[in-house]
């Protein structure tokens, strides 16, 4: 049974089309959060592409982040940008992180795109269709949710923001985790299902699947357009 469409209310929110029911869009407390895309994760001869993954879905999703962000832009919300990186002395890459399966090359190697998922390198950066402008806030992680030893809890709460919409790669990992770490600390999660990938399109699925049972146990999912489309109710 499909659930009813919510109405708009007099507080100034606007319903999104979501799974697993309406989404309540607030756009004056809203922020866009676009995860780690990244040349090393995004581009050929990058990290993913070393790991033996296929980096089609995430180059994909490409067209369609820059239409969330023009919109995002357009109706002058605050955007914020993650990269996953490390110092170049790997000082907060711990042994757990680095030292896992058998691939060709690890954190902070040098690959074809620099020493991989390194600050400063050519890999670390966003894509350059996706390259943040001025006034988005750019956010170096080390780990693979965003609050984790970054600044991210201290400028949503200075800008008041109580809602967030997520972007990104991969869907299971970085993205899903800092969704899960947005939602234990308060905030209403929307993330834009089309905006997001991972190198194996059951992982993606079965991570929205997750995080949208149970009556939106993480949060809710849409696509863009229907996210968008809010702004001009």
């Amino acid at each position: 049974m499909s659930m009813p469409q919510a109405a708009r209310t007099d507080t100034g929110q606007r319903p999104v089309q979501a799974t697993p029911f309406p989404f309540l869009l607030d756009p004056s407390s809203a922020a866009l959060i676009v995860i780690d895309m990244q040349r090393d994760f995004v581009e050929a001869g990058g990290f993913g592409e070393t790991l033996g993954n296929d980096i089609t879905p995430c180059q994909a999703i490409v067209p369609i982040v820059r239409q969330l962000l023009k919109g995002f832009r357009a109706a002058k919300l605050t955007i914020i940008h993650t990269r996953e990186c490390h110092q170049p002395d790997l000082s907060d890459c711990p042994p757990a992180k680095r030292n896992r399966g058998t691939p060709s090359l690890r954190i902070g190697d040098h690959g074809p795109l620099g020493r991989i998922l390194i600050d400063g390198e050519p890999g670390a950066e966003i894509v350059p269709d996706l390259e943040p402008i001025a006034g988005e806030i750019v956010i170096a992680k080390p780990g693979k949710g965003a609050f984790y030893a970054t600044d991210l809890q201290q400028i949503l709460q200075q800008r008041a923001i109580t809602q967030l919409v997520f972007a990104g790669v991969t869907t299971e990992v970085c993205v899903q985790t800092t969704m899960r770490e947005a939602n234990d600390r308060g905030f209403e999660c929307l993330l834009a299902q089309d905006a997001t990938a991972s190198y194996f399109p059951h992982f993606k699925q079965s991570a929205i699947t997750m995080m949208t049972a149970q009556g939106a146990i993480v949060g809710w999912a849409a696509d863009t357009a229907d996210i968008l489309a809010a702004f001009h109710e």
